[in-house]
């Protein structure tokens, strides 16, 4: 049978002009051979239906009009009563061209020949080669549009973006998507030598890129929140000191390629006078070549976080003020969120989820969304659950800010003009240490809010050790900076710091009235209704029957929690009265508590072991008799008693009988100030 062609047809239309590699038969896998062995798929040009025709029909052709000059082999055409049926498959170039049809080029030579079965091992390798650079430039397309959605296209109108998306998916070189860095067996003692300089894993932060990518750890709800075009700008402030270059840099490249140009002012790095020769010139070069305006402002001589913080923070252009540490790694649609916040309420202070960089293998951990910020009776701040309350009030959504008593205070963002206005930091505190704690109480006592918000996160190398040293040491830094807070903001609670850290009330602290003055000017309410309205499941209780030793009566000698930790027995010691470890508070909740641990019996006899408290009662409920002066643990029913002879060093519970080793003394204390 002979085919000829209507000479008015028009070039026809392939019907796998997009994407072809799927279907058409030079297309790869399962349906190759389907394909090739037995019909063919064509477009009607008439009323563009999907037809097949049988293989035994189809013709060489001669010639195409194509980038190529040649083509391999197609189909048929032929006349039908309602229309024209266009056969034209594959001229290997023909994916992307319109071939032009005229009778000139057809003649009926029956089925391939072996020329053409040649031709077409050859041209298909053409096919794979465009058909891998089509596929190549979609995933540059897709990472585009999945980067940039939410880019202001009036603002920001370059690839860039994608372009850093794209290198940084498929690097696959150390600690990409924010694995664990192995580092050789031959490298190790190097590596244990250079984790000194900086108390982390140096060697395995600098075999990583400085643009790592990261995964995406946010929970589902945030990847779909949308937030308004007219968010307030920032400004991020960074202090460094003897910081190492790749965690310095790496911070300041994950702000820059994970932050919406058009909220991002500036980057301020302000050095507290480093000693290393690459965060001097070198640094100020580097940071020339970065698409966003970098500044390095020096402090003139080792000042510490607060005051730099403050250097940086007078500096500032943006609207918003963001304070990062120097060793973080910023993950996507980390900034909108916390920026959106503030413009809710320019009075809310606003941190993201701190996840975990592991300080050895650099491994990114995402953090979680059930925790929240709190502090012990030395005032060190701490993490714990967050309670029901607050689960509550969010009826259930996590997406949506968790209220925090505190926070951990490297990672915020808060309003510029706010900020100033709320005070600052403390200029009279030195280095570091405590400055978390009194911002904290100031913004909640003061009229403000301290949230985190579960859809921004940042990474944070946690470091079991600081590698920097403290002008007049480390513990007199922060016991100085610490009693500054308890004086000026926890009225009558500041007791509990006082007598569980004795040492403190030796410490120089320095003028405060100016302090002082500012809580007064702004009308901050008590630290009493911080406890019963923002912490009520605080470690220090609102209300309590005493707060010292708790001394046996027939061996004169206290309980004391010896130093031990959760899970551990408690203690029983000579008294010395100088509070610390023999400090024990019973709560108007029966609790008798020595910071956040609980005395907790769970069986006849004992023993008595120091757990978590819960606030539950149940096993850490006692009842002190004032009269009989016994201490009833009410679910055994039994009553503290002075040691056994098979453990001398603890206390135990026994059937009360009314003897004096069951007897206690509950004495508040005081200590001179």
């Amino acid at each position: 049978m002979h085919y000829s062609i209507h000479p008015s047809i028009h070039p026809c239309i392939l019907y796998n002009s997009y994407p072809s590699w799927l279907w058409g038969p030079w297309s790869f896998g399962a349906h190759k051979a389907e394909y090739t062995l037995n019909r063919l798929p064509v477009y009607h040009a008439h009323n563009r239906a999907h037809l097949h025709i049988p293989i035994h029909t189809l013709q060489t052709i001669k010639g195409c009009q194509s980038a190529y000059n040649t083509c391999l082999w197609t189909g048929e055409e032929t006349r039908w009563d309602d229309g024209v049926l266009c056969v034209l498959l594959h001229c290997c170039c023909a994916r992307t061209t319109w071939p032009l049809i005229s009778p000139s080029i057809w003649s009926h030579t029956g089925f391939l020949t072996s020329v053409g079965l040649m031709r077409r091992f050859v041209y298909c390798k053409v096919v794979l080669t465009t058909s891998l650079v089509w596929v190549l430039v979609d995933v540059f397309l897709l990472l585009y549009f999945s980067e940039c959605n939410k880019c202001d296209n009036r603002k920001e109108h370059s690839l860039l973006p994608a372009l850093r998306a794209v290198m940084s998916r498929t690097h696959e070189g150390p600690g990409e998507m924010g694995k664990a860095v192995i580092v050789p067996k031959e490298d190790q003692e190097k590596m244990k030598e250079l984790f000194k300089i900086n108390q982390f894993n140096l060697m395995a932060s600098d075999m990583m890129a400085l643009n790592r990518s990261l995964p995406d750890v946010r929970l589902d709800g945030c990847k779909t929140k949308v937030y308004p075009d007219d968010l307030p700008n920032t400004s991020i402030v960074i202090v460094f000191h003897n910081e190492a270059w790749s965690t310095l840099l790496r911070t300041v490249h994950s702000v820059i390629n994970r932050s919406p140009k058009h909220l991002l002012v500036e980057i301020l790095l302000v050095d507290d006078a480093s000693e290393r020769d690459f965060l001097k010139k070198k640094l100020e070069d580097y940071v020339k070549t970065l698409e966003v305006p970098v500044r390095i402002l020096r402090m003139e001589q080792r000042s510490g976080l607060i005051r730099a913080r403050l250097r940086g923070a007078a500096a500032t252009r943006g609207q918003v003020i963001t304070f990062l540490d120097a060793h973080c790694e910023c993950t996507v649609g980390w900034l909108e969120p916390l920026l959106a916040r503030i413009k809710e309420d320019r009075k809310a202070v606003v941190c993201p989820i701190i996840d975990v960089i592991s300080d050895e293998t650099f491994e990114y951990m995402a953090g979680s969304d059930m925790t929240y910020g709190g502090f012990n009776w030395k005032l060190n701040f701490r993490w714990y659950p967050v309670p029901q309350r607050e689960m509550d009030r969010r009826k259930g959504d996590r997406t949506l800010p968790v209220r925090t008593p505190t926070m951990a205070g490297g990672l915020f963002s808060i309003d510029r003009t706010y900020f100033e206005e709320i005070g600052t930091y403390d200029p009279g505190m030195d280095i570091w240490g405590g400055e978390n704690l009194e911002i904290s109480f100031r913004i909640w006592q003061c009229g403000g809010s301290l949230e985190i918000i579960t859809c921004s996160h940042v990474g944070h190398v946690f470091r079991k050790a600081t590698p920097y040293s403290f002008p007049g040491g480390t513990g007199q830094v922060i016991n100085k900076n610490n009693r500054r807070l308890a004086e000026v903001w926890m009225d009558e609670f500041k007791d509990f710091f006082y007598i569980i850290s004795p040492g403190v009330v030796r410490v120089d602290y320095g003028d405060v009235s100016a302090r002082k003055a500012l809580r007064e000017a702004l009308q901050c309410k008590p630290f009493s209704w911080y406890l019963e309205n923002i912490y009520p499941d605080s470690q220090i209780p609102r209300r309590y029957y005493s707060l010292g030793e708790i001394r046996n009566v027939e061996t004169n000698q206290c309980v004391d929690n010896m130093g031990r930790k959760e899970n551990e027995k408690v203690g029983f010691f000579n008294c010395h009265g100088m509070g610390g470890n023999q400090v024990f508070s019973y709560t108007a909740d029966k609790e008798i508590r020595t910071d956040d641990l609980c005395l907790d019996v769970s069986r006849l006899n004992g023993p008595v072991i120091m757990l978590k408290c819960h606030h539950m009662k149940g096993n850490q409920m006692f009842e002190y008799d004032a009269e009989r002066l016994t201490l009833l643990h009410v679910n055994s029913n039994q009553c503290l008693d002075m040691p056994s002879e098979e453990d001398k060093m603890v206390p135990t519970l026994r059937d009360c009988n009314g003897s004096r080793s069951q007897q206690w003394l509950l004495r508040n204390m005081t200590l001179s100030m």
